[in-house]
């Protein structure tokens, strides 16, 4: 035979050669071939089965056939170990999506507790500062107030620290004297 196109002459092939290029088994070859019209079933001088382009053809059909078919399931298959797999990984995910926004709003609503106590705390030293300006205020009114009428009594106002240091000194007078006292008052001295 001759092939038109490139000018060559194509053997008929075996039937192992026609099986391992299509990678698939002797037998499937084998059942197809033996299912041939007996015109397109072929010997060589030895007895050997030969495949003509015409047989070959037709078994290339057959066998392909089943293979894309085979393919297909595998590939829809594997598409859906695939798919189930990444249905898996998506709801694991959106599982940790969801712990995390939890703990992201626990964390949140924490954090706002904290903030609104601070802020309780705030307003309650602001008052109590506010109380204690007053307070300061107050006392300072009252110590000018009792100056001046400390003024019109006595005169001249003394200073603080000279009213008490005189009034130290009186009482460590007084316990001078009351020491002397006693020392006087003891039998020998009357002799």
């Amino acid at each position: 035979m001759l092939n038109s196109e490139r000018g060559l002459e194509i053997m008929p092939k075996t039937i192992r050669e026609l099986a391992d290029e299509l990678k698939v088994s002797k037998q499937t070859i084998q059942y197809h071939y033996q299912r041939l019209p007996t015109k397109n079933q072929q010997k060589d001088s030895q007895g050997t089965n030969m495949i003509s382009l015409t047989a070959e053809r037709i078994i290339r059909d057959k066998v392909a056939k089943p293979l894309v078919a085979k393919d297909q399931q595998i590939g829809s298959k594997k598409a859906t170990k695939t798919s189930k797999k990444n249905n898996e990984l998506i709801a694991t995910l959106r599982r940790e999506i969801e712990d995390l926004k939890s703990q992201r709003d626990k964390q949140l609503a924490t954090k706002d507790q904290q903030i609104s106590s601070k802020d309780r705390q705030i307003d309650h030293l602001t008052k109590l500062i506010d109380q204690q300006q007053q307070l300061q205020l107050a006392t300072v009114a009252e110590d000018r107030h009792l100056k001046e009428r400390l003024r019109k009594l006595d005169g001249p106002v003394e200073d603080f620290e000279s009213i008490e240091k005189s009034q130290v000194s009186k009482t460590d007078g007084a316990k001078k004297q009351a020491a002397k006292n006693i020392t006087n008052k003891k039998w020998w001295h009357f002799w």
